[in-house]
């Protein structure tokens, strides 16, 4: 017997999740994906470039773009980062502006607000990390939302512990376009694996460094040799911008250093599901944030 799934027609779209920095948009990401695709880490602005995670809902393909936080930018950087999310709003069927409903509405979220009312854009609003408001605190929060006037939809979710989120899903699911789908059916990520292993270390540093030095380095996997046995060795050079940043990611005895690959290499063997032999090397390169070639390899625009 044919079921209605079986009938159903292909559906495949771009969804766009905006948000302020932090607000939780690549753990919704990862939480509807079934994996990491996005790195996360309690700093604000992990995430640096567009990153693309792509679900099954039945026969709808539904291809998230996880934007970087938008924020007032002071850097080259910065700049390049929130051009990326604004422009994954414009290449989206739909957009959803995710905010930390315990945050509620911070300036960063209140700029985006008011650009989306500039340039007529509309958006499904998610209030995330609902588990932490009180009820009658969030529905003032989501009447006080609604009447911004740019809003389809409004859901409640926690991205953490997956509350809401199948809802979420399965409304997307029968909202995206008729068509075929963009990726084969296994595929989780547009993100290449030598770049997501590098973005696993990134975010070991962010987790393991206190203050501002996680936003003054950046990771690139340098090699990439597989092994017959299925292996795979991975060397990863951590670049800084000063000599004092490069002895405090070694750490006393070069601990810091291990523990961080410790990290990265347990998260990289479940994700690959192979074994991984990580190697990382530290390097000073001053002024990395103004090289053309990692904006490129980011896909940012180094002239935004």
């Amino acid at each position: 017997m044919t079921t209605d799934t079986a009938n159903a027609t292909e559906r495949c779209g771009f969804i766009a999740v905006l948000g302020a920095p932090n607000a939780g948009k690549s753990t919704l990401v990862n939480r509807v994906v079934g994996t990491k695709v996005s790195i996360v880490s309690p700093k604000v602005q992990t995430t640096r470039a567009r990153v693309m995670g792509i679900a099954v809902h039945g026969r709808a393909q539904l291809v998230f773009i996880d934007t970087p936080g938008i924020f007032e930018p002071r850097r080259r950087l910065d700049r390049a980062m929130v051009a990326a999310a604004w422009g994954g709003a414009g290449d989206a069927d739909v957009s959803l502006l995710l905010i930390d409903a315990e945050r509620g509405i911070d300036r960063d979220t209140r700029a985006i607000i008011e650009r989306m009312k500039t340039e007529s854009k509309r958006a499904h609003l998610v209030l995330n990390k609902v588990d932490k408001i009180k009820k009658p605190q969030l529905l003032e929060l989501a009447t006080q939302l609604n009447e911004e006037g740019i809003f389809d939809e409004i859901f409640m979710v926690s991205a953490l512990n997956g509350d809401g989120v199948d809802d979420l899903v399965a409304f997307l699911a029968g909202h995206m376009p008729e068509g075929p789908w963009h990726f084969p059916e296994d595929q989780v990520s547009d993100m290449t694996e030598r770049l997501l292993a590098a973005e696993i270390t990134r975010e070991k540093l962010y987790l393991q460094l206190r203050q501002e030095l996680p936003y003054a380095t950046t990771v690139e996997t340098e090699t990439w040799e597989e092994f017959e046995n299925g292996s795979v060795k991975i060397e990863q050079v951590i670049f800084v911008e000063r000599d004092s940043q490069k002895s405090i990611i070694l750490g006393k005895g070069g601990q810091q250093i291990k523990t961080i690959g410790a990290e990265a290499r347990k998260d990289l063997e479940e994700i690959l599901d192979r074994r991984v032999h990580l190697f990382l090397f530290v390097k000073v390169r001053e002024k990395w944030g103004d090289d053309p070639d990692r904006y490129r390899d980011w896909g940012l625009d180094f002239d935004a």
